[in-house]
C-alpha cells in the first residue's frame, strides 16, 4: 500500500459496506461440574447491513452482545456460524495476509477508555503514525504528512505532537485515539462507548466531531453506546440486542410511538428526552443467562406483553418497512401508546 492508496478506498456502487448474514459467536467455559464445559451464546443469528456514509447505532443492556459483535465486525473474534462480508468479499474466506493487510486497514476503531488504549510511553506523533508504519504506507516524510493532517482533522494542536498521553485532557486523549482510527482512511469505523470515560462537558464536542467527519469522508460507522439519546442523535439506525439478539431495528430519528418491541420501548423510556414525554417502564427480574437462555423469545420472563406462546416460538423477523428500514422479533407488537398498566413515575 502506498501513500497514494490511502486517497481511494474499494467501495462499490449498491454493495454495503458492511454485511452480517445469520451470525452466531458461540464459547465454550469451564461448567459447574468438574470437567464439564458450559456454551455462552454470545451473538444469535445476527443480520446487519451498513452502507457508506450511514451510522447504525447499536444499544442493549451490559452483557447483550454489543461488543461481541463489535469484535466480530472488526475481525477480533470468528463467528461459529455464518458469514461476514466486507465490500462483499467473505472476510474468514480471505487469506490471513490479506485479512490483516486489505481488510485491517478498511477498519478503524476507537474504544472507551483513550487512558487505557493509547500507549502511555508513545508521544502522540508516534500513537498516529504508528498504524502507518505496521502497514508499510509511504515514506517517512510522507508519514509525518499524513500525521499533521489527522491532528488537523480532529482539531488537535500541532504542539500536542511531543506530549505523552497523560499530558493530554480526556477528549485530547480521545482525538489522538479517533486520528489513529482514521490514519489508514479506513470505510467502516467502529466506536464502542467513546464518550463514557469522558467529561459531560467534552463529550458534545467529541460526538460533533465524529458527526463531521462521517460526512466529510462518507465513513460507515456503528455507533455503540449504554445512552439511547445519544445513540439516537447519532444514528441513522437504531439496532436494540438483547442476550445476543437483534431484537429490532429501527430508523434513528423515531419517537417513542414507532417503536414495536416491549424491550426497546422500556429502553428508550429509561431515558429523559426534551422532545417526548417520558413514562419509565419497569423490567422485572435480571437478563437471564446467556449460558442456558430461556425457550422461545429470550425476552418474555421479564415482557408485560409475555404470553405461552412467547415461551414455546421464537418470533420470526418481521420487516415493517423498507425505506426506512424497521424490522421486529416479537409475537404482541405494541401499538401507540401502548404500556403496562401502571407505569412508573
Amino acid at each position: 500500500m502506498t501513500a497514494d492508496d490511502l486517497l481511494t478506498r474499494d467501495i462499490r456502487p449498491g454493495v454495503p459496506v458492511l454485511e452480517l448474514r445469520d451470525v452466531h459467536v458461540r464459547h465454550r467455559i469451564n461448567g459447574a461440574k468438574l470437567f464439564a464445559k458450559d456454551t455462552v451464546y454470545a451473538l444469535t443469528g445476527a443480520d446487519l447491513v451498513v452502507d457508506a456514509g450511514e451510522t447504525v447505532g447499536i444499544v442493549g443492556e451490559s452483557g447483550c452482545g454489543k461488543s461481541t459483535l463489535a469484535r466480530t465486525v472488526v475481525g477480533l473474534q470468528q463467528p461459529s456460524a455464518g458469514e461476514v462480508l466486507f465490500n462483499g468479499r467473505s472476510l474468514w474466506s480471505m487469506s490471513p495476509d490479506e485479512r490483516r493487510s486489505g481488510f485491517g486497514s478498511e477498519v478503524g476503531m476507537i474504544f472507551q477508555d483513550p487512558s487505557t488504549a493509547l500507549n502511555r510511553r508513545m508521544p502522540v506523533r508516534q500513537i498516529i503514525r504508528d498504524p502507518l508504519t505496521v502497514h508499510g504506507v509511504g515514506d517517512s516524510a510522507s508519514r509525518d504528512m499524513r500525521v499533521r493532517e489527522l491532528m488537523q482533522l480532529v482539531g488537535l494542536p500541532t504542539s500536542s505532537a511531543d506530549a505523552l498521553p497523560a499530558q493530554l485532557s480526556g477528549g485530547q486523549r480521545q482525538r489522538v485515539a479517533i486520528a489513529r482510527a482514521l490514519a489508514l482512511n479506513p470505510s467502516l469505523l467502529v466506536a464502542d462507548e467513546p464518550t463514557s470515560a469522558l467529561d459531560v462537558s467534552v463529550r458534545a464536542q467529541v460526538l460533533n466531531l465524529l458527526l463531521k467527519l462521517k460526512d466529510d469522508l462518507n465513513l460507515a460507522m456503528i455507533f455503540i453506546s449504554h445512552d439511547i439519546q445519544t445513540v439516537r442523535r447519532m444514528s441513522d439506525r437504531v439496532v436494540t440486542m438483547y442476550l445476543g439478539r437483534i431484537v429490532e431495528e429501527l430508523p434513528g430519528q423515531s419517537g417513542s410511538e414507532s417503536i414495536r418491541h416491549p424491550y426497546t420501548r422500556a429502553l428508550f423510556s429509561a431515558t429523559p428526552s426534551m422532545l417526548d414525554e417520558i413514562h419509565p417502564i419497569p423490567l422485572d427480574g435480571p437478563v437471564p443467562s446467556a449460558v442456558h437462555p430461556p425457550t422461545g423469545c429470550p425476552f418474555h420472563p421479564r415482557c408485560w406483553k409475555a404470553t405461552s406462546l412467547c415461551a414455546e416460538r421464537m418470533p420470526a423477523v418481521d420487516t415493517l418497512s423498507i425505506t426506512p428500514l424497521h424490522t421486529v422479533r416479537c409475537h404482541h407488537q405494541l401499538t401507540e401508546g401502548d404500556a403496562p398498566e401502571e407505569p412508573l413515575g
